[in-house]
């Protein structure tokens, strides 16, 4: 018969490891003395995602059902905004194609242009997050209405690996490609060995970096769409040891060149690259996480678009795309308001901005066809800048932008134009060489900055 006290020792004991086995796993979002900023973000997001003059973004919804707090009239009143955009377009088009969609490319591309939408319909990376967010809907949708838009994700893939053998590079972006992986991954279906294999070796030949820089989120969605296949058993063994030695580079890499700041990249690659962490469930066997989140919540103001805010809230919450595969779906809880933009301040005086373009590419007729002083209002945007110079000289400076949710995309600068099929895009930088972290709407330069505008390839 065993001694009393080691029973008593032995029955203690077994309780204590009971409690610990019960107690949840300590949470990768941000500390709780956060909490109220974090919260404050989710209400401005879900402020920004009421306004019905915004086209609907799926990472915001996303965004919205990664969170804590929740709001659930205003998330579904967003989703049906989503369907209206994707479902019945795509549905459409499928029952113009008629029963045959093994011709789904021939027809698709007839179809779109009769109907004139080419220029208008979601590519690869948007069609994948609105797959990723149906994945987090609750209760989930019918199975049956997502089937033709998972036909219509497959199809973009395989686009894209066409384009890979003519072009070495997808037609969209590598980054657009890996969230298609991801979102067939979690959605689990299966995508063919060769398609996965032009990711994994872009890879292993630091495709995904351009510009002589770095690509963190690009290689965070992939390390994610890799660890996704592997941990749904999507893939043969083989192929599965080799994602995970991808992983394994992948994050060496980015621990490797965690700026001082705790950046990884810049701020809104950041949050990108915490879901590779988090995912990994390796959040706080890192220091360099707890860095990177101490980073993002000293710029919070960094934010400040639909787009950034839905970027950074999952990684706040602590959660990654992929835990959208385990969620279940239980009641939740009316605690999230909406909290309206709030107008900028007016701002007197006007500011003088070194406004420069630069072409080094082969073909370019001059280095840097234009250095002038642009004078504009203080307070002013980068944009406002662009339009100060072109009303002061007409003849001598023109440019163009695209409409994007992320906002006004700059696409020809004199006439030069940035063509995702040659890789070309206008970079954004201060002097001497330091890339901008905002775009043309949301940068305010400052008396006497030196703004420079760099046709430059990826």
């Amino acid at each position: 018969m065993p001694h009393p006290a080691l029973s008593c020792f032995g029955m203690w004991l077994l309780l204590v490891l009971l409690q610990a086995a019960l107690l949840p796993a300590q949470p990768c979002g941000a500390p709780g003395e956060a909490a109220a900023a974090v919260q404050a973000l989710s209400g401005r997001l879900l402020g920004l995602a009421s306004d019905l003059g915004r086209d609907p973004d799926p990472s915001v919804y996303l965004a919205l059902r990664l969170a804590a707090d929740h709001h659930p009239a205003g998330e579904l009143q967003y989703l049906a905004r989503l369907r209206d955009t994707f479902q019945s377009r795509y549905n459409r088009t499928l029952e113009e194609a008629g029963p045959h969609h093994g011709h789904l490319h021939r027809d698709a591309k007839a179809f779109k242009s009769s109907m004139g939408v080419e220029a208008e319909w979601p590519q690869t990376g948007r069609l994948a997050l609105y797959l990723l967010g149906l994945r987090a809907t609750c209760p989930p949708p019918d199975p049956s209405s997502q089937r033709s838009l998972v036909t219509w994700l497959k199809h973009h893939l395989e686009e894209d690996w066409a384009g890979s053998r003519r072009h070495g590079h997808p037609l969209t972006s590598y980054y657009q490609y890996g969230l298609g992986v991801l979102a067939l991954c979690v959605h689990h279906k299966r995508v063919r060995e060769e398609v996965i294999r032009r990711l994994l070796e872009a890879e292993h030949h630091h495709k995904f970096r351009h510009a002589g820089g770095s690509a963190v989120d690009t290689e965070a969605v992939a390390v994610l769409a890799f660890t996704c296949l592997e941990r749904e058993r999507l893939v043969k063994s083989r192929l599965a040891a080799e994602l995970r030695a991808a992983r394994r580079r992948v994050r060496r890499r980015m621990v490797e060149e965690q700026r001082p700041d705790g950046f990884f990249g810049n701020v809104y690659s950041t949050p990108w690259a915490m879901q590779v962490f988090i995912a990994s469930k390796m959040c706080h066997l890192q220091g360099v996480y707890g860095q990177a989140m101490a980073a993002l919540l000293k710029n919070l103001n960094a934010f400040t678009t639909a787009a950034t805010m839905a970027q950074v809230l999952p990684v706040l919450h602590g959660h990654s795309y992929l835990d959208i595969t385990s969620m279940r779906c239980q009641e939740e809880p009316d605690t999230l308001t909406p909290i309206s933009p709030e107008p900028l301040p007016e701002v007197l005086g006007t500011i003088t901005v070194q406004l420069v373009v630069e072409c080094p590419l082969p073909g370019c007729p001059q280095h840097r066809p234009y250095d002038r002083l642009v004078p504009a209002p203080a307070g002013a945007s980068l944009l406002d800048v662009l339009k100060a110079a072109a009303a002061q000289e007409a003849q001598d400076f023109t440019f163009d932008t695209q409409e994007t949710l992320q906002g006004p995309f700059l696409i020809s600068v004199l006439g030069l134009e940035a063509q995702q099929q040659k890789r070309r895009y206008w970079q954004l930088l201060t002097e001497p060489s330091t890339s901008l972290q905002m775009g043309v709407a949301e940068y305010r330069p400052h008396d006497g900055d030196t703004i420079i505008l760099r046709l430059s390839e990826w």
